[in-house]
């Protein structure tokens, strides 16, 4: 635990990707962290757990596109630095309706962006899809892309491999202690735990759905909304058979209040498995403590009816169900929040939002904004208004 007489330079609240990538970009910098984790390290319970995140280029804002190769150099950085792969690039493929909107774009905006940045993909038809791509009972009108450079990023791998850096670089990391407040002061900040009080020059706030209780008493609202999402695994019928990373763009006359989409066989594991999960905002949750952490029946029927209707080669029988807290902005055009409270600047935020595969990239984000009250400015003339 720290000292009472202690000053660290940054003190992290929140100890999933964005938490433990800021506490590794403090420690190579050469500042002091403490990091706070009110739960044990790695667990499932927030917005980093599970195995396996979607890796891909294409977005329909062209911003967050080029956010995506903005965060590229870091990731390899991290690769090198932990000696192993991490982001594993298998391809992405996004197929439906091309002008059907969701919280992950569409589809006919999307290709407008790759094609302004000169990044390849490949145009299919309904039947390039079905026979290349192992879907099946897809509307005729069907069309979408593959891009080679997506894949899946390896979570658990890359959770370790920020812990591992971080602490060789100093930081203290301090799991199962909840933060109670943070309190500006006129020379930095105090952050009220379970476990006493730590100073710090400034602090960081990563820490998923709970960010927003930890603001608001000072000022700040980020209106956001969580959300339990469920997902299985399911059993390929021909171990030989695989997919890529996709995202299926359907209407709701056809998907319900959902949007589909799934991997492949998982790079880094040995089993015949692949998760499919539905993306839906349907029933936002009044408060993060409200999640159960089990999938309910009738998303998981839903889920499996849909493998039945379009993916022959996998059993549809679900397995190892489970669910994800997810916090997203209300606001879709924002993507996610990153930023400075006003009126107390050395606290800094980042949170919600699909944005594992900018963590690297946001964990330096954090620290400039803390450290110096502003990213680079290649960095910062991409990210969502605060």
């Amino acid at each position: 635990m720290a000292k009472a007489d202690e000053v660290f330079d940054i003190a992290v609240i929140g100890g999933g990707a964005v938490g433990l990538a800021t506490a590794w970009a403090a420690g190579a910098a050469g500042l002091s962290v403490v990091l706070f984790e009110r739960q044990p390290l790695f667990h499932d319970g927030g917005s980093s757990g599970g195995a396996e995140r979607q890796w891909r280029l294409q977005y329909s804002d062209e911003r967050l596109a080029r956010l995506v190769l903005a965060a590229v150099p870091a990731w390899r950085r991290l690769e090198h630095d932990i000696d192993r792969p991490l982001v594993h690039r298998t391809g992405s493929l996004w197929f439906g309706d091309i002008d059907q909107d969701s919280n992950e774009g569409q589809i006919r905006a999307a290709v407008a962006v790759l094609d302004r940045l000169s990044l390849p993909y490949e145009w299919l038809d309904v039947k390039d899809i079905e026979s290349r791509f192992g879907f099946g009972g897809l509307p005729g009108h069907y069309q979408g892309f593959h891009q080679p450079d997506g894949g899946a990023i390896d979570v658990r791998a890359t959770l370790w491999s920020l812990y591992t850096l971080a602490v060789a670089t100093g930081a203290r990391i301090l799991p199962e202690v909840p933060v109670r407040e943070i309190r500006p002061t006129g020379t930095g900040v105090q952050v009220v735990t379970a476990a006493g009080t730590t100073r710090a020059g400034a602090v960081v706030v990563a820490a998923g759905a709970a960010t927003t209780p930890l603001l608001e008493p000072l000022g700040v609202h980020l209106a956001m909304r969580t959300f339990e999402m469920p997902s299985a695994y399911f059993r390929l019928r021909d171990p030989a058979q695989d997919y890529p990373t996709w995202f299926a763009f359907e209407p709701p006359e056809e998907s319900g209040d959902a949007h589909y989409y799934g991997f492949g066989r998982n790079p880094w594991g040995h089993r015949d498995l692949v998760r499919v999960a539905p993306d839906s905002e349907a029933n936002p949750l009044p408060e993060a403590s409200r999640a159960t952490g089990v999938a309910r029946d009738a998303d998981l029927r839903r889920l499996s009816a849909w493998v039945d209707r379009h993916l022959a080669g996998l059993d549809p029988t679900p397995l190892a169900p489970s669910t994800c807290l997810v916090t997203l902005p209300a606001d879709h055009d924002r993507a996610f929040r990153v930023g400075r409270v006003p009126g107390a600047e050395r606290v800094v935020y980042c949170t919600s939002g699909w944005i594992f595969k900018f963590v690297p990239l946001l964990g330096q984000v954090c620290v400039d904004l803390a450290v110096h009250g502003a990213a680079s400015a290649d960095v910062a003339e991409l990210l969502p208004a605060s």
